[in-house]
């Protein structure tokens, strides 16, 4: 596509409520927003490991009116020497982006936005938890979302929302590399009946399997 055409093709893009609800959940997650032109447009660059290949190409298949590459493989060397494939793609730089770049950076630094609370939606938490979540362990009903990138103070704000707007029992959990949500067993019901209608059947691994009730011995 030529540059003029490329100009022309931006000026008809707008984010539709799915996108915007979807780009607040990944931008939690493990999206990226660049600029290459100080802060006056922005693009937005995706990277899952080639276990996510499905879920990568889903969010390409969202975006895709936006994107500037087709999905792609990045070959990633380890410091120890093993390497990794992972799916990469990204979208037209586009000022629509900038308001996001100014809610979720500063500076380089991605940071949680004060009015996280009004838009977080069981979409976005949905695509947040399946950007950057996990199982607690194979024998609990707990889930975890891997927030170790931003202070203790924005983990907090996330917990208030997940807590004060969604009802769910939400706390810190200390790691070496920061701070994580945890998500108790407690909210199973709650959590599942929140994201299960978005989360992608190859995503499913991540959510916890119920545990069977014993029945009492006759």
């Amino acid at each position: 596509m030529r540059s003029n055409e490329i100009e022309k093709h931006k000026s008809t893009l707008k984010l539709t409520d799915e996108q915007k609800e979807v780009l607040i959940g990944i931008l939690l997650g493990d999206a990226t927003l660049e600029t290459q032109n100080g802060g006056r447009t922005y693009r937005m660059k995706i990277e899952h490991s080639a276990k996510q290949r499905a879920y990568a190409e889903h969010l390409y298949k969202l975006f895709s009116d936006w994107a500037r590459t087709k999905p792609w493989e990045r070959k990633v060397t380890l410091n120890n020497g093993k390497t990794y494939t992972n799916i990469v793609f990204s979208t037209l730089s586009h000022p629509s982006l900038r308001f996001y770049a100014q809610q979720f950076y500063q500076g380089r630094v991605k940071v949680v936005p004060r009015l996280i609370g009004r838009w977080l939606t069981p979409k976005a938490i949905a695509y947040w938890f399946m950007d950057d979540g996990s199982i607690k362990s194979k024998q609990s009903k707990g889930v975890i979302f891997n927030t170790h990138g931003f202070q203790k103070q924005e983990v907090g704000r996330l917990i208030q929302v997940l807590c004060g707007k969604f009802h769910l029992e939400a706390k810190f959990r200390k790691q070496k590399e920061g701070y994580q949500i945890y998500v108790s067993g407690k909210s199973y019901e709650s959590f599942t009946k929140l994201v299960l209608p978005h989360i992608l059947p190859e995503m499913m691994y991540k959510i916890p399997e119920p545990r069977r009730t014993q029945l009492p011995k006759m």
